[in-house]
């Protein structure tokens, strides 16, 4: 595991460009935030190009105000044979102010997967093993996001399938 990087943060400020009619962030440039991070976060660890494949649970919580200095914490939670989850915490606050002041905005899981190329296939990634009860929590929260979005799929596919919809 030499030279891994399971832990990433990465530090944006909220420009006028970024905010919506309500005066806040949009909330797709903070999923924007979001990919940017796991992916750096996700070739950190795996060494290969990666592509996001899934985000999963993601929750707005509070909004990101234009000004506020934006950190957005990926951590590495789970892998699979080539996928890698991270846990996405995105928070925000007066860059005048204290780290202590900063608020939740938004938290997610985020898959990717490594490939051994842009146009490429799928490769192994190293594997991430659970190092204690924290860890071990976090990695069954990764899997339990990602039933949830299976679940949601299926869902759909029924729906669509139900009412005649031509399958995608």
């Amino acid at each position: 595991m030499s030279g891994r990087q399971r832990q990433l943060t990465m530090r944006f400020l909220a420009e006028p460009s970024d905010v919506n009619f309500g005066g806040k962030a949009h909330g797709g440039q903070v999923m924007k935030w979001i990919d940017q991070a796991g992916y750096a976060a996700a070739v950190g660890w795996s060494g290969h190009y990666s592509v996001t494949v899934a985000v999963g649970g993601i929750r707005f919580v509070a909004p990101v105000r234009i000004g506020d200095l934006v950190s957005v914490d990926a951590t590495l939670i789970h892998t699979g044979t080539t996928s890698m989850h991270f846990a996405v915490d995105v928070r925000a606050r007066d860059p005048r102010g204290d780290e202590a002041d900063a608020r939740l905005c938004t938290h997610c899981v985020i898959v990717f997967v490594a490939m051994d190329a842009p146009e490429g296939a799928p490769v192994p990634v190293p594997p991430w093993v659970p190092q204690d009860d924290e860890d071990r929590q976090l990695a069954e929260y990764a899997m339990r996001v990602m039933a949830l979005g299976k679940d949601v799929e299926q869902t759909v596919a029924r729906y669509r399938q139900a009412a005649g919809a031509p399958k995608q």
